[in-house]
């Protein structure tokens, strides 16, 4: 892991740019110099790792107490997208446009990412875990469908917050039953791009004990600030 860029934000946050071999990332740590829990936080369906909604969050978390990671997995932000996927992409814009169904669509190019993204992620996890500001247990929060399957596969992330919003593909619908750690999900009532009933129904399917349905009204982008702060309460009780 290389650190190409730092900057110490104004709450005292260190925000520094990496590289890991092909993979950009951001980490962000707290003020304090004790080693801090460790939370990914990933984008919905491979939108950038800059996208403001998400660094907010980060910088909201690291300002708590936790040190947070996100990065462009393979297919995410600005690194090279497959043919395959750049025409998915095109056929998913034309669908919409039409309001043709758009499921096997979001099927041809979420899972196929989800499928890259995951080894990225978890040689990212043993490269933060050995830096010295870091120390588990590690938290997951965000993109739902890729989150399951780190749920499912790592054995070091000990809880996860998912948002509903964004398309979970069939085969990590199937795994959700194999989720088993505390788990707190967020849902916005009106999402339009995300049927409420598919949300609920993959709720129900978690196999974990616990876990937490957080419903607001609104559309996709429309999650209250508070639920940031909910989310850190939430990782506080199993990651500290």
């Amino acid at each position: 892991m290389r650190f190409t860029s730092e900057r110490r934000l104004d709450d005292g946050v260190l925000e520094r740019e990496f590289t890991l071999g092909e993979i950009p990332g951001t980490l962000w740590t707290p003020a304090s110099a004790a080693p801090a829990p460790l939370i990914l936080t990933a984008h919905n369906n491979g939108l950038p790792k800059g996208e403001p909604r998400l660094v907010a969050r980060a910088r909201h978390s690291a300002a708590y107490g936790y040190a947070v990671a996100t990065i462009d997995a393979a297919g995410c932000g600005d690194r090279p997208r497959s043919t395959a996927d750049e025409q998915a992409r095109a056929d998913l814009r034309r669908a919409m446009r039409a309001g043709e169904p758009v499921d096997e669509i979001f099927e041809s190019f979420i899972g196929p990412l989800v499928e890259k993204a995951v080894p990225e992620w978890r040689t990212t996890l043993d490269a933060l875990l050995s830096l010295p500001e870091i120390d588990g247990p590690v938290g997951y929060s965000g993109w739902t469908a890729l989150g399951i399957r780190l749920a499912v596969l790592e054995p070091r992330i000990a809880a996860a917050g998912f948002f509903a919003g964004g398309y979970v593909p069939r085969a990590q619908r199937q795994e959700a039953r194999q989720v088993t750690i505390p788990l707190l999900f967020l849902l916005q009532w009106d999402d339009e791009g995300n049927p409420r009933q598919r949300a609920l129904d993959l709720f129900d399917a978690f196999g974990t004990k616990e876990k937490t349905l957080h419903a607001n009204m609104g559309g996709h982008t429309g999650t209250p600030w508070f639920e940031v702060e909910d989310g850190n309460r939430f990782f506080g009780r199993h990651l500290k």
